[in-house]
């Protein structure tokens, strides 16, 4: 009976060991979903600068007014402009996008290309 006394006790602490790594895996996973995410967000938003520039260009506007309206777009999409290179036919724009959860900065440029001059509608 003595045996048995000494392994009293001891299944809660495999559980609380258990609960343990799974509670470090399921913050892990949490914190990786999360990167993903602000990555994919900035993404969406550095397309999005690029197109509004490149369409800016299409259009007749300076390339001032380009990266205007890439910065303009880029905040409606939660992010901001760190840099837009219209000063050619390629439209290249860089975004950041704030990633709280993991407490880091996700940065993606993208380019859009202009071809030809496109006349509005009258």
């Amino acid at each position: 009976m003595t045996a048995r006394r000494a392994e009293r006790g001891s299944m809660a602490v495999g559980m609380l060991a258990v609960f343990v790594v799974g509670m470090v895996l399921m913050l892990g996973a949490a914190r990786v979903g999360a990167a993903l995410l602000g990555r994919a967000r900035a993404e969406t938003a550095a397309d999005a600068a690029a197109l509004a520039a490149a369409d800016a260009l299409a259009l007749g506007a300076t390339a001032e007014q380009a990266v205007s309206d890439a910065g303009a777009t880029a905040a409606d999409n939660g992010a901001r402009l760190v840099d837009c290179e219209c000063a050619g036919p390629v439209v290249v724009a860089t975004v950041e996008v704030d990633v709280p959860v993991v407490g880091r900065v996700a940065r993606v440029s993208a380019s859009a290309e202009v071809r030809g001059l496109v006349v509005p509608a009258p």
